[in-house]
């Protein structure tokens, strides 16, 4: 039975651990650099909001989320599974338990946009069930509905 997850803001306090994590070759390819600019719209929420995952004894995932304000489809920017527990499916858990956070506003989908050539990232959300849109901008649409409940 897979261990329960848990989901909360990013603080400050979180910092330490997500430079540690972004040292690795696989998140510094795929992921916009991190610096003190990022730290800020993480921790005030001007942008977006970053979400972490955890389980019962340390952070397992990181999830970038941007708010659509007319509740259309808010926006996955991006998506991080600690190094050391990558390929044990903690990135399918770790986007399910992001986007059933009951603190997001009422949305009726979301998407992610993903880079041409990230390979790992297209096929990750298609098999997660998410719909290829086609290019948006230079970069593949992923959408992903809500259902009604």
């Amino acid at each position: 039975m897979a261990e329960q997850l848990s989901v909360r803001p990013f603080t400050a306090s979180d910092w330490g651990w997500v430079q540690e994590w972004f040292e690795d070759d696989v998140l510094q390819a795929t992921l916009d650099p991190l610096d003190e600019e990022w730290l800020y719209a993480a921790t005030t929420g001007i942008d977006g909001l970053q979400l972490v995952v955890h389980d019962e004894q340390s952070p397992v995932g990181l999830v970038g989320i941007i708010w659509d304000p007319d509740g259309r489809r808010h926006v996955v920017t991006d998506l991080a599974v600690c190094p050391a527990r990558r390929r044990m499916g903690l990135g399918h858990r770790t986007l399910v338990t992001a986007l059933s956070w009951d603190g997001h506003p009422p949305t009726r989908g979301w998407t992610a946009f993903v880079g041409v050539d990230n390979h790992a990232a297209k096929a990750f959300f298609r098999t997660a069930g998410w719909r290829n849109n086609g290019l948006d901008d230079g970069m593949s649409r992923y959408t992903h509905a809500v259902k009604a409940g």
